[in-house]
């Protein structure tokens, strides 16, 4: 068998097969009307079983961490920190009556050790005991997601500022919608969903953060775009592109503490 000969064998059966292929789909399409038109649904035709959702265990008391969330400070210790003035060093502010920290003016802010981007955070502050200054000098502090854009911490009880610096504004960005502050001898909440900023290949940005935060249970921040690194100075822009980051706490000059602190990443 010469071998044009063998190819045009291989042709006609390849072609046989193609027709025998098409016959048959052509047979499945139905060429007269359904009885019921269009079908009925019937209620598994919208049912999604698989993957089984999982399962975690929500904390007993409201507030505290579930079982797949990160504690980054539960009274104990600040294994989770370091200073951001030398990220060798451990995260110099006090742990007090082994319940809460205080920033310790002057030695700088914190940040975690580990990196986040889309994530869940909880956390509790509460304004020094003692009453100091006004504006923005009393109770002053910040969270800083991925070392960037600022949920702003204040003491925000009887104290007028400008109304994008106060408690729970995204800072020089947003105002919240609401001034949900308790007074400085009690604890404040935020629950915080953040949904970090996309970048292109390029560099280019794809798609803004955003943030939804609840101040003691009441939604201050209803899934707002973060107009880019908060700046004291000047519009907010996203200057470059980047990825996961720390979560920062700031140093501002007062003794703001904090406590019951854990992340969920999304």
């Amino acid at each position: 068998m010469t071998s044009k000969t063998y190819y045009l064998i291989i042709n006609l059966i390849v072609l046989f097969v193609l027709s025998i292929t098409y016959s048959t789909a052509q047979q499945n399409y139905p060429s007269t009307p359904p009885a019921v038109s269009p079908m009925e649904m019937k209620p598994e035709m919208t049912e999604i079983w698989e993957p089984e959702v999982k399962i975690i265990t929500p904390a007993k008391k409201l507030g505290n961490a579930p079982s797949d969330a990160i504690v980054l400070f539960d009274g104990k210790n600040l294994d989770q920190w370091v200073s951001q003035k030398d990220t060798t060093k451990p995260a110099p502010w006090k742990i007090i009556n082994n319940d809460h920290i205080e920033v310790v003016p002057g030695s700088g802010g914190i940040q975690t050790k580990m990196k986040f981007g889309d994530c869940q955070l909880h956390i509790e502050f509460s304004a020094p005991d003692e009453v100091k200054d006004a504006g923005q000098g009393r109770g002053n502090s910040g969270v800083f997601f991925q070392n960037r854009y600022e949920l702003q911490v204040l003491d925000s009880y009887n104290n007028r500022t400008y109304r994008n610096g106060q408690a729970a504004s995204i800072y020089k960005d947003h105002a919240p919608l609401v001034n949900a502050m308790r007074s400085p001898l009690e604890w404040n909440t935020y629950d915080v969903i953040y949904t970090a900023p996309r970048f292109s290949d390029s560099g280019e940005l794809d798609a803004p953060a955003r943030i939804t935060v609840l101040h003691n249970g009441v939604l201050v921040q209803n899934n707002v775009t973060i107009n880019g690194l908060t700046l004291y100075i000047g519009l907010h822009n996203y200057p470059s592109a980047h990825g996961d980051d720390v979560i920062s706490l700031q140093d501002h000059g007062n003794k703001t503490q904090f406590r019951n602190i854990w992340i969920r990443k999304l």
